[in-house]
């Protein structure tokens, strides 16, 4: 006997209460096997693939992809025994004149999907035919088509080869044609149906009008206008064939036109919904096309969140500094040569992030959080370096993992492998919690520098920005070097004026000459 179970959607992690359907990888019939990848889901921090909890046949997809569910709500049903015999009908065989659901000689569906009833449109020619071109099902109820979800009440599943026949040859009188063969209902024949007369309109009410039928557009190739029309529709350069006509007998109005006109006009837009803007894709457009609204959900959601907690609850204080980091270029270029390094990516902000965690290393109270339930300030005494990072589903800031513990190598490895797993939206939960201090790359955008919001739950961001060559005086002489500018953002709850100031002097000395590195190492 088939045993449906659902599958509720569970906590991705982090106590969320809600996520979003992304992409199903399964359809209603399609056979799944345990551990198989069935759903990709988007929570508040990362997407998430859900595996399969058994093995069966897919028989409903319960929310469509795109929705936002709460946790613990069922998304899929699966057929854990569709090898499984449906048990027999109650009511039995039923002729023609049996009550709605009874079997022509084969099993009741015993399936809590809706299906037809012939009560709507096409519903009782459509079971009609069902009923004379359908075969017999085998025992033991084989699989649903692949190509239908829906089920009528009372013939069962049918099996994979029974497709129904499309009906190709017209009776005559244009109803469908017939299958030769014997009948299998005691009903006879209808005779085509005759089309009823039309009903007059009530009092009071205005007749609809009638809708052009593409022989009649065919007909009629050009518009019907005044000379008066045809020359605003020139100048405001508006295809005529293209207007729809409200005037008497189709003749195209002034204000046709200036309507016309007004609505290809909104849609000359700043911006517009394309292939290369990913951040409309899940919005709706208003309907004047000139908006598109998309709800917050997930990683925005989420975000704006703690960047509104952050911002009102911690006392921001940036303090800024210009470096020339002529020497960083250069051990830049030299550690690309480098073979330890050949199979990593080196860039500045690596020698950044060493000059940052260094400066904590001398500084280490920068290194803290408050908590303000119990009204302390927890000094914490490792580093998981956060780096922010935009992704198309928004910004998300991962974090290095006990970074103080890293030499240059395994500090540019885990670069790379963050960078990597955040724009490819896998970031899993865990990866962006406990963060105690962060850098933000606003120089890959050509930005010189900024004011950072700190993360929540974090003392001090460092905003380090674009690196140009300006004119500076280097050894009493003006040449051009590699410049840049630092900002440290920091709470000022818990970081003093002077504390921030030595922090970032240290990140610039490093910066300067990372030759220092060695020195405070």
């Amino acid at each position: 006997m088939p045993t449906y179970q659902q599958f509720p959607l569970p906590d991705a992690g982090e106590g969320l209460t809600e996520a979003d359907i992304v992409t199903w990888h399964v359809a209603v019939g399609d056979a799944v096997e345990v551990n198989q990848t069935i759903v990709e889901i988007e929570t508040a921090k990362s997407l998430v693939d859900l595996p399969s909890p058994w093995t069966g046949v897919v028989t409903r997809i319960l929310v469509e992809e795109g929705a936002t569910v709460e946790v613990g709500t069922p998304i899929i049903e699966v057929d854990t025994d569709p090898g499984g015999a449906a048990p027999a009908s109650p009511t039995g065989a039923g002729s023609g004149d049996a009550a709605p659901g009874a079997g022509h000689g084969g099993p009741r569906a015993q399936h809590p999907h809706p299906s037809r009833s012939s009560e709507e449109p096409g519903g009782a020619d459509e079971v009609g035919a069902a009923r004379e071109e359908r075969t017999t099902a085998p025992a033991g109820g084989a699989p649903a088509d692949e190509g239908s979800g829906a089920v009528l009440v009372g013939y069962g599943v049918a099996d994979g080869g029974s497709r129904r026949r499309s009906r190709t040859a017209a009776a005559p009188g244009g109803g469908a044609a017939r299958p030769a063969g014997p009948a299998t209902s005691s009903t006879p024949m209808d005779p085509a149906p005759t089309p009823p007369a039309p009903t007059p309109p009530a009092a009071g009410t205005r007749e609809a009008p009638a809708t052009t039928t593409a022989t009649d557009t065919a007909v009629r190739r050009h518009a019907l206008a005044k000379p008066p029309v045809r020359k605003l529709a020139r100048d405001l350069g508006v295809d005529l064939d293209g207007v729809h006509a409200t005037g008497p007998g189709g003749i195209v109005t002034r204000e046709d036109v200036l309507a016309h006109s007004a609505r290809a006009e909104a849609r000359t837009l700043a911006t517009y919904p394309g292939d290369d803007q990913p951040w409309l894709a899940s919005g709706s457009v208003t309907p004047d096309a000139r908006q598109t609204r998309v709800p917050v959900r997930s990683v925005r959601k989420r975000t704006a969140e703690a960047m509104v907690s952050s911002a009102f609850t911690a006392p921001h204080v940036t303090v800024f500094h210009t470096v020339d980091v002529t020497r960083t270029m250069k051990l830049v270029e030299r550690l690309r040569g480098d073979r330890e390094f050949a199979d990593v990516r080196v860039t500045p902000l690596l020698i950044a992030a060493k000059a940052l965690l260094l400066a904590v290393d001398r500084h280490p109270e920068v290194n803290a959080s408050w908590d303000d339930a119990a009204q302390e300030i927890v000094y914490k005494h490792y580093v998981n370096l956060g780096i922010a990072a935009a992704t198309p589903r928004g910004l998300v800031v991962p974090n290095i993992k006990d970074a103080h513990r890293l030499d240059l190598l395994g500090l540019a490895r885990g670069l790379g492998e963050l960078t990597a797993t955040a724009r490819a939206g896998r970031t899993s939960p865990g990866d962006m919690s406990d963060g105690t201090i962060t850098i933000t790359n606003v120089g890959v955008f050509g930005i010189d520098t900024g004011t950072p919001i700190l993360n929540p739950g974090e003392a001090a961001i460092l905003a380090f920005g674009a690196i140009r060559q300006q004119p500076w005086v280097h050894k009493g002489k003006v040449k051009p070097r590699h410049v840049t500018q630092l900002a440290l953002s920091f709470d000022h709850r818990l970081v003093d004026g002077e504390l921030g100031a030595r922090v970032l002097a240290d990140v610039a000395a490093v910066l300067a000459d990372p030759a220092q590195a060695l020195v405070w190492g």
